[in-house]
């Protein structure tokens, strides 16, 4: 967060392929946490959690992306 307040940009957004280990709400995280006692990578919490967050939409348009293709490629 601290990144992100430096830009003194209230629009900037962060972006970031999924998965994200942010948190210990899942067993990977989970995992993660006690083979290298890291928490959080790449992305705090507090980042992942706030308003300048864009991976669902990144997400969103990865999956419209790949429907295309496999139209182009299957055919009608």
């Amino acid at each position: 967060m601290k990144v992100i307040k430096g830009t003194e940009n209230p629009k900037v957004i962060f972006m970031h392929c999924l998965p994200s280990i942010h948190d210990d709400n899942t067993e990977i995280c989970k995992m993660v946490y006690y083979e290298y006692s890291l928490k959080e990578m790449k992305a705090t919490d507090e980042v992942f959690r706030s308003k300048h967050l864009v991976v669902f939409d990144e997400a969103e348009n990865r999956l419209h992306t790949i429907k295309a293709v496999m139209i182009a490629i299957i055919g009608n």
